[in-house]
Order: C-alpha cells, then sequence, then structure tokens
C-alpha cells in the first residue's frame, strides 16, 4: 500500500532529522553495512556446517546420542561463523564523533525530535476537533 503525500513528507521530515541530530548513530549503522563481506569466514563457515552435518549423519548411524548433538553444535556454529558480519572494515578507523554530544545538540537545536512529534499530533489532534 502506498503512502499518501502527508505520510510521505513526515517521513522524508523523520530521515532529515534523524540524519542531522543522530549522526551518530547513521555512522554506526551505515558502517556496519558498508563493510565488504569476509570471504574467508564464510568458506569457513560453511566448511564447519558441512562437517557438522556429516557429524549428525555419523551419530544416527551409529546410534549415539551425543555424536549428533556434536554435530549439531557444529553445524550451528559454521551457519553463525559464515553469517556474521564483519568486525571492522580494513583501512578505515572507528568512527569517531567529533560533534558535542547527543544532549547537547540535542538542546542546541531547542526542543527534541519528540517533544516536536508530540506538539504536532496534539496540534493535529486539537485542529480535527
Amino acid at each position: 500500500m502506498p503512502l499518501s503525500e502527508q505520510e510521505q513528507r513526515l517521513l522524508d521530515e523523520m530521515e532529515r532529522n534523524l540524519y542531522k541530530h543522530d549522526a551518530d548513530f547513521v555512522a554506526t549503522v551505515g558502517a556496519r553495512r558498508a563493510g565488504a563481506p569476509n570471504y574467508r569466514m564464510i568458506v569457513i563457515g560453511v566448511l564447519v556446517a558441512l562437517l557438522g552435518v556429516a557429524t549428525i549423519v555419523t551419530g544416527v548411524a551409529l546410534r549415539i546420542p551425543l555424536v549428533g548433538v556434536l554435530g549439531f553444535v557444529l553445524l550451528l556454529g559454521g551457519a553463525l561463523l559464515g553469517l556474521s558480519s564483519p568486525r571492522t572494515v580494513k583501512g578505515s578507523p572507528a568512527p569517531r564523533s567529533t560533534g558535542p554530544a547527543p544532549r547537547a545538540r540535542q538542546q542546541q537545536s531547542g526542543a527534541g525530535f519528540m517533544d516536536r512529534m508530540n506538539d504536532r499530533w496534539e496540534r493535529r489532534q486539537d485542529g480535527d476537533r
């Protein structure tokens, strides 16, 4: 279902305020998504997961539950290892905030984002009556 023009404008304004007032959060989230996949960890994860599947099959064939449980742990560990995101991106230092603290930024800009949204909501409700 598409958004109405008013909802789209409100969403755009919320995004602009997020980028303006919470740049640290945007930088942190953006840095995680910008990292290139670590193919070595993916390959190791797949190999460990395959070893886990083989261990599960062996445990079932030998009717030893402990071996099957160990295989499941290997399978789960391999999947987590292969799907995990890289911790740091090589060649780029960790993002540092050079601006004022978030509270100071919020006080500098006057009312906070949620306060402004609450005020808008109250005005909208009063205007409807």
